[in-house]
């Protein structure tokens, strides 16, 4: 795969400011809020206990204004939720194959900013992207919290929806955020009662191949029902950066072994790895590692 030339000599200021290179280098010292190690971040609330990633607690698909009220009002850390552009051009919060949405971005933001919660905004399509970038800019006086952009743009193992342009979503969200968490995945696909190919390493050297180049920090989104057979490869890829980390995450049908999960734990960096499971395993992995405590 080429290497994607990425632009990095000019960057915009979000509110349309362009700042003299001394004053960015100053504002550079400055972490924003957005920006922030959403452990650091954690920690500093005293929300986590140690600097470790099984430790942050997620709430998945947040696509409507009655499962945002629940996510608000729990205890999760990490609020993820899809965007999509509708029609009229609003970037609204949905899934698809659903095309509508009873809450837009701008209010999902809104409401999530008035809380202490991360965000994980995913996207699906390139289109959604520079509109919601904007919102996301003219509301940055507001952000307290840490804020990953997260899209899918190589195709991977058993993968048949359409990747996100690498080059244009990762051009996008650095002209706005240069330093904000991009959370960078493959399209994957898992079907019971079959065997599922697991990542390749031509995969994940493509990914390498366009991550290097770049300097904020990345998470790679891993399949869990795929990870353990992939591990050699995803370990190589967390020892060419220390900018890496992986998003252990699963489709709502997926089976696999809880040992799993305790295998990457045991065989890697703890603040490095990031698990956004369901239950049963969810339960069952968090108890393994107070048992281990003990």
């Amino acid at each position: 795969m080429d290497q994607l030339q990425f632009s990095t000599s000019l960057i915009n200021d979000p509110c349309g400011i362009v700042e003299e290179k001394d004053e960015r280098a100053t504002a550079k010292e400055k972490i924003r809020s957005c920006d922030e190690n959403i452990l650091d971040y954690l920690l500093k609330k005293d929300l986590i206990k140690n600097r470790d990633g099984a430790e942050v607690i997620w709430c998945h698909a947040v696509n409507s204004k009655s499962k945002l009220n629940e996510a608000i009002q729990s205890d999760a850390h990490m609020i993820e939720a899809d965007v999509l552009l509708r029609g009229d051009n609003e970037p609204i919060m949905a899934h698809p194959p659903e095309t509508d949405s009873d809450i837009t971005l701008h209010e999902w933001l809104d409401q999530v900013f008035s809380s202490e919660k991360g965000i994980k905004l995913d996207f699906k399509c390139i289109e959604a992207v520079l509109p919601s970038l904007q919102i996301l800019a003219a509301m940055k006086a507001t952000v307290k919290q840490p804020i990953w952009i997260n899209a899918d743009i190589l195709s991977g193992p058993g993968g048949k929806a359409k990747a996100v342009d690498a080059k244009e979503f990762i051009n996008s969200v650095m002209s706005y955020f240069p330093d904000v968490t991009l959370s960078l995945g493959w399209t994957t696909g898992w079907h019971p009662g079959q065997e599922n190919q697991g990542y390749s390493w031509e995969m994940v050297q493509d990914m390498e191949k366009i991550c290097k180049v770049l300097s904020q920090p990345v998470t790679f989104p891993v399949r869990a029902a795929l990870l353990r057979q992939s591990w050699p490869q995803f370990q190589w890829l967390l020892k060419t950066s220390e900018r890496f980390s992986l998003t252990v995450w699963a489709g709502k049908d997926d089976t696999y072994p809880v040992e799993d999960l305790l295998f990457i734990r045991d065989n890697s960096e703890k603040c490095r790895i990031y698990y956004d499971v369901f239950e049963p395993q969810n339960s069952d992995f968090k108890c393994a590692i107070e048992q281990s405590r003990i």
